[in-house]
Formats: C-alpha cells, structure tokens, sequence
C-alpha cells in the first residue's frame, strides 16, 4: 500500500506521537510480547544472576517536516532553506537497525563466572552440616541414655584431653598432604557423629542377634569380627563420599525468549569452550591408574605429571600423606566419641557402685573409680592413636589405588588397606581379653612397631616434600631471570 500524499508539521508530530504511544484501532488487535513467567524455586537467584530490569524506552524527538515544494520533472530535488549555495544537500539519516531480541539490560551487572559455584558449594555445604547436625544430636542422646547427664559431662571432658595432640601431629603432617580445612572438617565432624551413629546402633542389632544365638561365643564373635568391620567401614565411607562427582549438570528448562539461565544449583553452566569438569578425557598410555572419570578431580589425590622421565603414573609424598590425614581425622572424632562413652559409662558405673557401698554423706576417693581411671589411661594415654593408625591404612591404600599406574596394584590397595585395618583393629579388641599381660604383649609386639611405622612414613614424607620445595625455584626469581 502506498502512503497518502501531502502532510505538513502535523502530520509529523501526530506520527511522532504514534511511535511515542501506539494505539489500537478497531478491528486490530497488538502482537503480544514476551511474557513475564513466575518461576516457584526453592533457591533463590544470586544476586548476579538476578535478571535486570530493562530501563524505560525514551521517545525520539521526530526531525522537522519540510515542505514539499512542486518542481520540473527531471530536475534535482531543491535545498531545504537555509543552506548556502552551492553546498550538497545532506544525505537522509541511516535507519536505525531492527531491534533486537530481548535479553539482558545493557546497564546489568556482568555476570560472574563464580556465582553459580558459590551457590552449589552453600547448598551442598548446608546439607552436609544439617545431616551432620542430625546425626550430631541423635548420637548425644543415645550417648545421655547410657551414661546420664554427669557421666557425659565427665565423659566428654576427660576425652578431650587426648584430642589436642593426635590433631596437632595430623595437621603437622597436613602441611605436606596440604588438604582444604573444609575437607578436614567434614571428616572430623564425619567421624565423630555420623560414623559413630552408624556404629553404636549396628553394634547393638549385631550382638544382641549374635548373643541370643550363640550365647557367649556370639558376644566374643561381635567384639572381635563384627564389630572392626562395621566401625572400619563406617569410618572408611567418609573417604569416598568426597569423591563422588556432584557437580553434575540439572536438566534445564529454562526461558527462550530472555537470557535467564537455568537454576544452577550444584554447579555453573558451562560457558563457552569450557570443558566439562567430569568429561571423559582421551586416554593416556601407560596411566591406567589415574584418576577415573566419574570421581571427582582432587588436587591432593593426583598422581604425578607424566613426563619423558616418568612415563607411568605413579603416587607422591603428598598423595600418600592426604590419605593418611583424611583417614586419621575421621578416626580421631571417632575416637573422641567413643571415648566419651566409654569414660561415661564408666564413671557411672563406679559413682553407682561407691553410693551402693559407702552411701552419700562419704567423702569420695580416687580408688572409688579406679574402673575410670583405668579407662582413662588405656583410651587416652596408652593409645590415642589407635584409631587413627586403623583407618589410616584405608586412607593409604585408597590413595595408592587412585594415583598408581599399574593396574594390579590400583585394584588391590584400597580393598588390601581395608582389610588391614579391620584386621588390627580386631587383633586390639581381642587383645583386651587376654589379661594385664597378654595386653601389654600385643601392644609391645603389634602396637608400637605399627605407630614407629607411621611416624617414620609422616617424617619421610614431610621431609622429601622440604627438599623438593628448596630445590624449586622461586617465582621472584624466575621472574628476574625472565
């Protein structure tokens, strides 16, 4: 259709009007724009991937109509009033390019590459703390029942006096595996409520059944077998729960029409030309034992770089000291519970039997808990790192499993470490059937070479890890020498 003829500096105005505020004519109707959805989310935005609103559209002021003026056909258009001869009219202004699509204002914020990760490490963070903090209270009041209200005071404050130095000796030898306190603290906490929860109530089923069976027999089976392999293993899941691969992409539905991204709740979206952090890699020859693609990629549990002089992958000093702190400090909470128990339920026992005896108004003695005491010195002196030393192994062989290069030896370590701690573990609990004696034999014979054994590992490692970094060259420098 073509345009009506003639117009003036009204029609101007009245058109720059209707692009200012279209109208709606009888018989039309408007194209519907992009509408506004409500999404229900149990999460909400971060603040930079909250979507900006787009500032108000301003009207252009329309240019001045000029009027037409009849001339000869064949002759060039007139100038408009007020150019001085012999000047060129000035061409018509460009127009202006088709609007784009709508997305995000161009005042907004840029968005960061990390928001999306700070809100999938506060969610899984929250939810670690929260199952923790459930598993937390449901071991104290199971701990209250047994002991009541002054033995799991006494309890939990004769057990800390051992904690300070087994946490001490772990983070000397943390300075080598170099482990994140988040991780850390997830195993203490870990060992200290979830797998003590875990163990306190297996144990219970297991001899209560064995007994009722068994007799006498199935409670030295319980002590002996059962009950290595429900703690070991209890306190060994803490090692694999932080290598699984959580940051698995959701699926994504999210709108067409804006630039809002989906709801990314345990990890950012991939941008672009950014590898997924869980994809299948190409594989390496002579690495069979690297890291696999569906665990998750720690630093500290990495073998070493392949080079021409090392062209198998093979285990480090700090890989190996990694696994020694993660599973020594899952151990150690769990330790810090148990001897709570412990230490409780003995400290009762010896206020009921002194109140039985010699009645109220008697002064109380040291020899009125000698069944205190004597737990005291055998959980809290003689062996406070026996749990450590047990789940110790598993760590090491874990650690082994995932960064050697030879493939029976990546499919032995970690179920041979296991065995190995369920083993001594077991070889300590019988040992306290067998009299003053027969104790202090297995301690002297077992106990004490296994603990040498572990210090000359952390000395070595901590000391090979010293000189390589004297060995190193500096980044001040290298910068120098560049």
């Amino acid at each position: 259709m073509s345009s009506p003829s003639g117009g003036g500096n009204g029609a101007t105005a009245h058109a720059a009007d209707d692009r200012a505020m279209p109208t709606r004519t009888a018989g039309t109707r408007t194209i519907p724009g992009p509408r506004g959805r409500r999404a229900h989310r149990f999460v909400p935005w971060p603040a930079a991937l909250a979507p900006q609103p787009a500032p108000p559209a301003t009207p252009q002021p329309a240019p001045p109509a000029v009027p037409q003026q009849s001339s000869p056909p064949g002759s060039p258009p007139d100038p408009p009033p007020g150019t001085p001869s012999g000047t060129a009219p000035p061409t018509a202004a460009p127009t202006a390019p088709p609007a784009a699509p709508p997305g995000p204002a161009a005042g907004a914020a840029p968005r960061r590459r990390g928001a999306g990760r700070s809100l999938a490490v506060s969610s899984v963070t929250a939810g670690a703390a929260l199952a923790l903090a459930g598993c937390g209270a449901l071991i104290l009041h199971l701990v209250h029942r047994q002991t009541g209200t002054t033995g799991l005071l006494v309890g939990l404050g004769l057990a800390t006096v051992p904690l300070p130095f087994v946490l001490g000796g772990l983070a000397w030898l943390n300075q080598t595996a170099r482990v994140p306190l988040r991780h850390t603290v997830f195993c203490l906490g870990w060992g200290a409520f979830a797998a003590t929860t875990v163990a306190i109530l297996a144990n219970g089923w297991t001899a209560d059944y064995l007994t009722a069976h068994q007799g006498s027999l199935g409670e030295a089976l319980g002590a002996d077998l059962v009950t290595p392999v429900i703690e070991e293993s209890a306190k060994g899941a803490a090692l694999l729960l932080l290598l699984v691969p959580i940051g698995r992409q959701l699926p994504c539905r999210g709108h067409r029409t804006t630039d809002r991204p989906c709801a990314s709740v345990l990890r950012p979206l991939p941008g672009a030309g950014r590898p997924r952090p869980y994809a299948r890699r190409t594989a390496v020859p002579n690495a069979r034992g690297r890291l696999r693609p569906y665990l998750r990629p720690l630093p500290y549990l990495r073998p070493y770089p392949l080079t021409h002089d090392r062209p198998r992958a093979r285990a480090r000093p700090r890989t190996l000291a990694a696994g020694v702190v993660l599973g020594g400090v899952t151990a150690c909470g769990f330790a810090f519970t148990e001897n709570a128990l412990y230490l409780g339920r003995a400290f009762s026992d010896d206020e009921q039997q002194r109140l039985d005896s010699i009645g109220l108004g008697a002064t109380p003695s040291l020899r009125d808990f000698d069944s205190t005491v004597q737990t005291f010195v055998l959980r809290a002196l003689l062996s406070p790192f026996a749990h450590p030393l047990f789940t110790a192994l598993t760590g090491l062989g874990l650690a082994v499993t995932l960064t050697t290069g030879r493939r029976w030896l990546a499919r032995l370590a970690a179920p041979t470490g296991l065995v190995l701690s369920m083993a001594l573990h077991g070889t300590w609990n019988a040992a306290a059937d067998l009299g003053t004696h027969g104790f202090l034999l297995v301690y002297a014979v077992l106990m004490v070479p296994c603990f040498a054994a572990l210090v000359g590992f952390a000395a070595w490692a901590r000391a090979r890890t010293v000189r390589h970094s004297a060995r190193r060259p500096r980044a001040p420098a290298r910068a120098a020498a560049a």
